[in-house]
């Protein structure tokens, strides 16, 4: 079957008193395996609007097919056909939102994502299992923000899942553990205020959700030594701080080019089709960074056509598939790419943890 009918419902939040409800059916195309993923609120490239302010939260579930890239267009994050989603151009970024459905042939488990744009660049997860009632913020940027979004959703904190220490990722953890019971889990090897759980790469979160699917920790450490990654195996979902970005990776501070490389190796070896959520909007500087060291890379053409658009519309770049991310992120092309070898003046001998150095110090000087 090469189309599939999707429903789009939005159910009335329970905290408001003026209604605003919207409906849409429409057809998606389909080309790939059987695979089922939703996208919802708020999302202008995954979505039909809610009227959204702080008497108004809607929840919208869209059932659509598996995501994948073409030849001829390199999506930086999942979308719906391009014509269906002008209702959704106007939304600001203070607005944007996802969810994110998944499903096998024998269970299906939900969780709804929702994206929080907080200080100049960050993006917050609340990721919810509306099962269990557990929900689970990604990094603090902003404890006022996830607050509202908390209080609109009325959602109650149970987890804090920080990626690495700096402040823009841990600030608002005493401010949301002190006003919640919450508990904080990170990165044992760094200073993580308020933390209750020490986590290393390997190890597993059974405390959120039904707990039949472990949230598995990566270690991705380089951008600082301890940094890891959350991964949702059964719903194909990656929180992955400032290890990974959308057509980047985060500068180097504290690790080593091997040891990074072999960070990005582990994230690439995941599923072609996990929704990779990273914590910045970079992706149009990184752009300009991977155009100039692999300028022949069509599909990365035609990702930074889209992205340009996106962003002069105000959209977000996050999340992207990882997938995407292989055909088109230098970072990820190090061993792939003669054209970037050749760009950052890699030798015949050098190693690939080597060349991956020397692509990360020319984006750290780039001035483009």
């Amino acid at each position: 079957q090469t189309t599939r009918t999707m429903a789009i419902r939005i159910i009335q939040s329970r905290r408001i008193s003026a209604a605003y409800a919207l409906a849409s059916i429409f057809s998606h195309s389909l080309s790939s395996t059987p695979f089922t993923t939703g996208f919802a609120t708020r999302y202008p490239h995954h979505c039909i609007s809610s009227f959204s302010s702080l008497s108004t939260s809607l929840l919208l579930q869209v059932q659509i097919s598996p995501l994948t890239s073409s030849s001829s267009s390199s999506p930086s994050s999942p979308s719906l056909h391009p014509t269906k989603n002008k209702l959704c151009r106007s939304l600001p970024p203070s607005a944007l939102r996802m969810s994110t459905t998944t499903s096998s042939s024998t269970t299906k488990s939900t969780l709804t994502v929702a994206q929080v744009p907080c200080l100049d660049d960050n993006y917050g997860y609340l990721i919810h299992d509306p099962e269990t009632g557990h929900t689970a913020a990604v990094d603090t940027p902003d404890a006022n923000a996830y607050e509202t979004e908390l209080k609109n959703r009325g959602w109650t904190l149970t987890h804090i899942f920080n990626t690495h220490h700096h402040w823009d990722h841990t600030g608002g953890n005493l401010q949301l553990k002190e006003n919640s019971k919450v508990e904080i889990y990170g990165p044992a090897s760094e200073n993580i205020p308020g933390r209750d759980v020490a986590l290393n790469g390997g190890d597993e979160v059974t405390s959120f959700g039904s707990g039949d699917t472990p949230v598995q920790i990566i270690d991705v450490g380089g951008h600082t030594n301890g940094h890891i990654a959350y991964y949702f195996p059964k719903d194909g979902l990656v929180f992955c701080g400032d290890a990974l970005f959308a057509l980047g990776c985060g500068k180097m501070f504290e690790g080593t080019p091997s040891q990074f490389w072999d960070s990005l190796k582990r994230l690439r070896a995941l599923p072609e089709d996990t929704v990779v959520y990273c914590a910045h909007e970079y992706t149009q500087s990184n752009a300009k960074f991977a155009m100039s060291v692999e300028p022949g890379n069509s599909k990365l053409v035609s990702r930074v056509a889209e992205i340009t658009s996106k962003r002069q519309s105000g959209e977000p770049t996050v999340p992207s598939l990882l997938s995407v991310e292989k055909e088109t992120n230098p970072f990820l092309r190090v061993d792939v790419s003669d054209e970037i070898q050749k760009n950052v003046g890699a030798l015949s001998s050098d190693s690939y943890d080597v060349v991956f150095g020397k692509v990360r110090k020319a984006k750290d000087n780039f001035r483009g």
